[in-house]
């Protein structure tokens, strides 16, 4: 004891010196956890941000932009065929009205669970009849490749409350549509013609399976 007052040095000074070393290391200690948990916290708030934009986006390509669709039925074959997947743009009836020959998107209706893809065969106003196995619309009988000879016939039986006779005249704000499988497709021939705002988009592309890709026409 007399060594460390000889020297200067009390008891207490030497025990305070190795208490302010260990205070220091355990605050360095505390001080890069901290930052540990400020990054971690600011890294997850990022990676929260960045998907909440990613859904964002993908939400807003759905809703106004483009939505693919998996096709399950046969009705457009083979056109599109069971199983593909296809791609339906919403932007193009921003702007123009639906055309006649055009393959659209729309909510089934007899049920709103469902989309169905079929071709627009006339537009309001128009007539629609049924002769001798083809498509006459206002008098002309249409040229239609994609039905590879398949007759469209009218049905005997239609959908709950649906009456329609040949020929048959289109209401303004709706359109006519049918399958390219015309003896294999629920279409305006059963559910009678289709409101235009129950369209969702134009059926413009093709994109699986590989060798199918293309344009849809």
């Amino acid at each position: 004891m007399k060594d460390f007052k000889d020297k200067g040095y009390s008891e207490n000074s030497f025990d305070a010196s190795g208490s302010d070393s260990e205070n220091t290391s355990a605050s360095d200690r505390t001080t890069a956890q901290r930052g540990k948990q400020s990054s971690f916290m600011r890294s997850s708030f990022e990676f929260l941000v960045m998907l909440a934009i990613a859904f964002a986006l993908t939400w807003g390509i759905k809703a106004f932009v483009v939505q693919p669709f998996q096709v399950p039925t046969g009705s457009m074959d083979p056109t599109i065929e069971i199983g593909n997947y296809i791609l339906s743009e919403k932007i193009t009836y921003y702007f123009d009205d639906i055309e006649q020959g055009q393959i659209v998107t729309f909510s089934d209706p007899t049920t709103d669970e469902q989309t169905l893809v079929k071709r627009c065969i006339a537009t309001g106003g128009q007539t629609v009849d049924m002769v001798d196995g083809f498509v006459v619309v206002d008098g002309v009988q249409l040229d239609e490749p994609y039905t590879h000879g398949k007759p469209s016939d009218p049905f005997t039986t239609t959908y709950v409350g649906v009456e329609i006779s040949y020929p048959f005249l289109v209401p303004d704000g709706s359109i006519w549509v049918m399958g390219d499988n015309r003896t294999n497709s629920g279409d305006s021939r059963y559910f009678g013609p289709i409101p235009v705002s129950s369209v969702s988009g134009h059926a413009f592309f093709t994109y699986w399976p590989f060798d199918e890709i293309g344009r849809l026409v």
